[in-house]
């Protein structure tokens, strides 16, 4: 287990050219599908001093905002826009807490940054993030897309793109590919995804990166091709769905740990992302637990908790399992244990 913790002067998909980029607050788009580590890769990026002075708007495909709390700490201002992706609900979402940014800039209510990074849902398709920037010409005005990065990890990355549309649109639509989990994932199986990597967008640069460190200018360094053209928009797979288990009073660590092994063991390649925050018997902060499929990342004990929020909340994201059968289940294993 791993420790986790429309405008004539734009350029396609309102990437201003060079010479106009100085008055507009660059963005970067981070991207990739389920679980493929988003949120540490950010988390190390707003720690190196390129990363000062950021914004960051977190997507999440759930009703509890799990990656905003895991970030709020590292980052400048944090905003999320939740229940939902940014490719199906409607956009106006994005532009309004954009424009909700630079006006509270202006006013000194919030920090002072000159970067925004939007971490956008597993599930997202970009292609209608981008498309936002090039047809709203307020928002053009103001920002300029820099980078888009797409993370795909190394253990379930391959198979991942072999079924999910998203995430060979996710692939597709990268300036930047970054692989993560390569110290997980054997080295055949990483070759393969390279090829895969490749063969879906020969124009991206490739990076990988380990417990999220990777080098701040791959995030914000644009390449010296734009891109010229984007995919339509997705529909999500069917069998999809989010729901949040929620308990106020502190949980017993073996008996969650003990729900999720038979979760995992008997439905694990249909968990595309499990992700909460716990709080613990005998735990001063908060337990960060992730699962991705059949991989389990180490539980890690946060210093404090984020916000006065204290009841644990964990967020699944799977196919064909419904919340009454996980909950049963953790009902069931609570009272043998």
């Amino acid at each position: 287990m791993n420790q986790v913790f429309p405008s004539p002067a734009l350029g396609p998909f309102g990437r201003a050219q060079k010479r106009e980029r100085a008055h507009k607050i660059p963005v970067t788009v981070v991207t990739g599908f389920l679980g493929a580590g988003k949120t540490t890769l950010l988390k190390r990026f707003l720690g190196t001093p390129e990363g000062a002075g950021t914004a960051v708007v977190v997507n999440e495909f759930g009703a509890v905002g799990i990656d905003d709390a895991l970030l709020r700490n590292s980052a400048d201002e944090t905003v999320l826009i939740g229940n939902g992706c940014l490719c199906c609900v409607t956009r106006s979402d994005l532009q309004n807490a954009l424009r909700k940014l630079v006006i509270e800039r202006e006013r000194g209510e919030v920090p002072h940054f000159c970067r925004v990074v939007i971490e956008t849902s597993g599930l997202a398709d970009p292609s209608p993030i981008l498309q936002t920037f090039s047809t709203d010409r307020a928002l053009a005005g103001e920002f300029h897309v820099e980078v888009v990065a797409t993370v795909v990890d190394a253990v379930n990355g391959g198979e991942t793109l072999t079924w999910s549309a998203e995430a060979r649109k996710q692939a597709i639509l990268a300036d930047r590919l970054v692989v993560t989990k390569t110290d997980l994932g054997g080295v055949e199986e990483t070759q393969a995804l390279l090829r895969q990597l490749a063969a879906l967008n020969p124009r991206a640069t490739i990076e990988t990166a380990i417990n999220g460190a990777l080098d701040p200018k791959h995030l914000i360094e644009p390449e010296a091709a734009e891109r010229n053209s984007f995919v339509a928009e997705a529909s999500h797979s069917d069998g999809i769905a989010s729901f949040v288990l929620t308990e106020d009073a502190p949980l017993q660590w073996a008996a969650f740990a003990r729900a999720m092994d038979t979760l995992t063991a008997m439905r694990g390649a249909d968990l595309l992302r499990v992700k909460g925050l716990l709080n613990i018997e005998g735990c001063r902060g908060p337990v960060v637990v992730q699962f991705v499929q059949h991989l389990a990342h180490a539980p890690l004990e946060l210093a404090q908790w984020p916000d006065a929020n204290r009841q644990s909340r964990v967020v699944f994201i799977a196919r064909g399992i419904g919340e009454r059968q996980v909950r049963e289940l953790f009902a069931a294993v609570k009272a043998l244990a």
